[in-house]
């Protein structure tokens, strides 16, 4: 095969994923594109294939090193216990696992800790799939759920845990008092997500808003809250006892987004599995994992860690 042949494919390749990433943008409209698009990511299995049962980024260390993928987001995990001080709590603790993917998290939580956990989803598929890979004797369940209107009554849970749900929700405020709610008095909340630069210190200008658009738009996102912000309407809630812990992981988990392209070229055994569907499918992924390291990488976002007590009362 001559160079100037895998020039050719290669171009060919690239003007196909960017195609399919400009013609089937997935932008929010309510819960439901969410859930859609979770389950469509679910039932085709190239996301479970390639970032694993984890579908969160990766922690690297600060400075970050070369790690295996998938290593760095069961490392994320114990990194965020340790963070959130869960390492201290007792085993039976009941955890809420809110936005739990397909329960990676919520696993690690139950096995290694000895949580009592419910992780919660909107998608229908991500449940399915949640529950066929949890062991029976494991405590960890799963079921249908809507962050916004959590179906618990208050106070019900020790803690409630969520990685990057946030950005799927329209009202952050909303977001932010149904988990305080249903959190014991005394009960801890850790959560995770993209944040967006706070544009109240700094507005976005020249290229940024374009970017963040395509974020929003890409991946069924309303709008990203900032680490400023978010932390604002935990403490807004006036559930909170003292004040809202924040926490910068951008560094420790930038190299997820190329790493995560990496593993299509490392793994080509995805092109056997898959398919011509699977491959356009994977590229037309690509644009937007690179304009997220853009992203994180030059400042226009941060990866933030809140931490909060439930008050007592």
């Amino acid at each position: 095969m001559t160079v100037f042949l895998v020039l050719t494919i290669l171009l060919v390749l690239v003007a196909v994923g960017v195609t399919s990433y400009l013609l089937t943008a997935r932008r929010y409209r309510s819960a439901d594109t969410v859930a859609s698009s979770y389950d469509q990511w679910t039932s085709d299995g190239i996301l479970e294939f390639y970032w694993g049962d984890h579908i969160h980024l990766g922690h690297y260390g600060d400075p970050p090193r070369r790690k295996d993928f998938l290593r760095a987001k069961a490392d994320f995990v114990h990194e965020m216990v340790r963070w959130g001080r869960l390492d201290q709590l007792p085993k039976g603790t009941t955890v809420l696992d809110v936005g739990c993917g397909i329960g990676g998290s919520s696993r690690i939580l139950a096995r290694d800790y000895g949580f009592s956990v419910l992780g919660v989803t909107i998608s229908p598929q991500q449940v399915e799939r949640a529950q066929q890979l949890t062991p029976p004797d494991l405590d960890a369940r799963f079921q249908v759920d809507d962050a916004m209107a959590l179906s618990f009554p208050d106070g019900s849970f020790d803690v409630v845990w969520s990685i990057e749900a946030g950005p799927h929700m329209p009202d952050k405020a909303v977001f932010a008092k149904e988990l305080l709610r249903v959190l014991k008095p005394g009960g801890i909340l850790v959560a995770a997500d993209w944040n967006q630069r706070d544009d109240r210190q700094r507005p976005l200008t020249g290229w940024e808003p374009l970017v963040m658009r395509q974020l929003l738009d890409q991946w069924s996102h309303p709008a990203f809250a900032s680490i400023e912000g978010f932390a604002e309407h935990l403490e807004a809630t006036g559930l909170v006892a003292g004040s809202v812990e924040t926490a910068d992981w951008t560094q420790a988990t930038l190299p997820s987004w190329l790493d995560s392209i990496w593993q299509g070229i490392v793994r080509p055994q995805g092109l056997i599995k898959f398919g011509p569907s699977g491959l356009v499918k994977s590229l037309r992924e690509v644009p937007t994992l690179l304009l997220m390291r853009l992203a994180f990488g030059s400042g226009l976002c941060r990866f933030g860690m809140f931490r909060a007590v439930r008050a007592q009362r």
